[in-house]
């Protein structure tokens, strides 16, 4: 659409890549006029020209930043999808010299949310509004409703607040979108949500390897179970792609399914790295997503495997799934004991990035609504699942709660799958597969419901090396022994009873 016939936009979009381009048309087709700018001129004749194909969109293209500026009726909300870092200060820094006090900056990119804060203060210095805003869904949920985090200035989210509600994906209760929190929330619970997906995907690869290695399932089998599961509670957007992966043949040869030909080395963009060492840095447990990172670092080593896979053969070990070549196998059991392995794999997975969430949430001051997060993740983004709803509602029960698998509905599910769980666990370990997520799942599930555990001993450990104290289980207080003195001046004990 020509510039000289659209209606002044209040908002406008600087970034053009798919993404930038297929928000840019969302905003448009929900009927709010937009004017949209890149450095590179070609890639705005390209979005207006989708704008026409696309139904006469109501997008207008420029060509300078202070002509893209100046096209926006004040107060400006401009939206930014640039590459993370450096790239996001320059167009900052091009675009801010022609904006007023009272105009919004929106960055939709998947930032560090350290940045994001000292750009709020700075962006404060000049009378400018920020928001960091965090969009889920990829190309498709860009165009046709993505899941929104918006975090920073509240004055920013309200001048912008009917577009992102319409632009958003539209589940049961309302949009996808809410405003997080002030500071870099928005960029941080984005973040979390990308590590959570991060063990939605490594556990949904080690389902597929279980039935493939050991059950032998076919790609067609395969697809059809997960199309299966993605009808019950295992339903999700994740969950579906891959039921559809496994259905597309290998064009290039014309020889079976294409997922077969694809190098095994997993790539990554640096989310998932970011929660784990947040993680870290809280001292919240978080094994699933830290697994699956690693499995990430590992899938890389591709030469290495392979050569490690020769020597080890060599030294008389078998292939995956070896031992178990001629035992008989209820390959039904098998599909559905996977299934639920996989279901309480994945709420694990949650409730760790959930827990992230509500530490960081105190530490920062924050006041983070999980439940309504759980919500606005129900529809567009990545991990959408229909158990988010069922998330949604343990968070509106209890407010407090610790950790999801203690709420009264999830610990049921829990324990009735437990078996499953361990059966599914126990047989990839024979049978000499990895299953490094569900592994860490079941672990933290293990550990986190021990009323004791043998950190007494590590704790002991400590204070005998490192004078480091301990507490006792029978009185209040911190204690130290000199442990090494009194052990060796203790009597012998019986201990070759046991040689």
């Amino acid at each position: 659409m020509d510039a000289s016939t659209l209606a002044l936009p209040q908002i406008g979009l600087a970034g053009l890549a798919v993404m930038g381009q297929n928000l840019a048309l969302n905003i448009a087709e929900k009927g709010f006029p937009i004017s949209v700018y890149n450095r590179t001129s070609s890639k705005v004749d390209e979005t207006v020209s989708r704008a026409r194909e696309e139904g006469g969109l109501p997008l207008a293209g420029h060509y300078s930043p202070r002509e893209f500026v100046l096209s926006i009726k004040r107060p400006r909300s401009i939206v930014i999808l640039v590459k993370a870092g450096a790239p996001v200060d320059q167009t900052i820094s091009a675009l801010s010299q022609y904006m007023e006090p009272g105009d919004a900056i929106i960055d939709g990119g998947n930032e560090w949310y350290e940045n994001t804060e000292r750009r709020i203060a700075e962006a404060d210095q000049r009378g400018l509004l920020y928001l960091g805003m965090g969009v889920s869904g990829g190309e498709e949920g860009a165009r046709r409703g993505p899941s929104l985090m918006p975090g920073g200035s509240y004055q920013a989210y309200e001048n912008v607040r009917d577009i992102v509600r319409k632009v958003a994906a539209q589940v049961d209760d309302g949009p996808c979108v809410t405003y997080v929190g002030p500071g870099g929330s928005g960029n941080f619970v984005k973040m979390v949500h990308n590590g959570i997906e991060y063990g939605d995907m490594q556990l949904i690869s080690e389902a597929y390897d279980v039935l493939k290695t050991v059950g032998g399932l076919s790609n067609s089998e395969l697809a059809d179970i997960f199309s299966e599961w993605n009808r019950g509670e295992l339903e999700s957007f994740l969950i579906e792609i891959t039921a559809d992966i496994f259905k597309v043949k290998d064009d290039l040869t014309g020889d079976g399914e294409l997922v077969d030909k694809i190098l095994d080395k997993t790539g990554m963009k640096g989310t998932g790295k970011w929660t784990v060492q947040q993680a870290a840095e809280l001292s919240i447990a978080a094994p699933t997503i830290a697994a699956s990172l690693d499995c990430r670092y590992l899938s890389g080593l591709k030469e290495e495997r392979e050569n490690a896979a020769r020597v080890l053969k060599d030294a008389g070990i078998g292939g995956p799934g070896e031992v178990l070549l001629g035992r008989s196998l209820d390959k039904r059991r098998l599909i559905d004991d996977v299934r639920q392995a996989l279901y309480a794999s994945k709420i694990c997975s949650y409730a760790q990035g959930m827990n992230l969430l509500r530490v960081k949430s105190v530490e920062k001051g924050w006041d983070l609504n999980l439940g309504e997060l759980a919500r606005i993740w129900k529809g567009g983004c990545i991990i959408r699942a229909v158990f988010l709803d069922r998330i949604k509602k343990a968070y509106e029960r209890n407010q407090e709660l610790p950790n999801l698998v203690v709420d009264p509905d999830f610990a049921r599910e829990m324990v009735q799958r437990q078996a499953a769980w361990r059966r599914v666990v126990g047989l990839a370990i024979e049978a000499g597969i990895s299953t490094p997520g569900m592994c860490a799942s079941l672990s933290y599930f293990d550990t986190y419901r021990r009323a004791r555990l043998p950190a007494n001993l590590v704790q002991a450990q400590r204070d005998l090396f490192g004078a480091h104290t301990y507490e006792r289980v029978d009185r209040p207080g911190s204690f130290h022994t000199e442990w090494t003195k009194l052990a060796r001046q203790s009597k012998p004990g019986a201990v070759g009873a046991f040689s």
